[in-house]
C-alpha cells in the first residue's frame, strides 16, 4: 500500500468547494463517493489519510482534508 506524503499539495478551490457540497448533499460516506465519480474524481484511501484522484486516469489532485473525511 502506498504511503501518504504529507507535503503533497493541496486540492484547489474550485475542485475543494464541490467536494464539500457533495458531501453535504451525501447521506453516507458511499454515496458521497458515487457522487464523486459522477463529477470525474474519486477518493483513494492511503496510509494515513486519503487522495482525491481525477478520474479515469487515477492523477492524484491532492490530499483530502481531514475535516472532509
Amino acid at each position: 500500500m502506498a504511503r501518504l506524503d504529507t507535503g503533497s499539495t493541496m486540492i484547489e478551490a474550485p475542485i475543494l468547494d464541490l467536494i464539500k457540497r457533495e458531501r453535504a448533499k451525501a447521506l453516507s460516506p458511499r454515496e458521497w463517493k458515487f457522487r464523486l465519480a459522477g463529477h470525474g474524481l474519486a477518493i483513494k484511501d492511503v496510509k494515513g489519510g486519503q487522495v482525491v484522484t481525477k478520474l479515469p486516469q487515477g492523477v492524484e489532485l491532492g490530499v483530502l482534508p481531514t475535516h472532509l473525511i
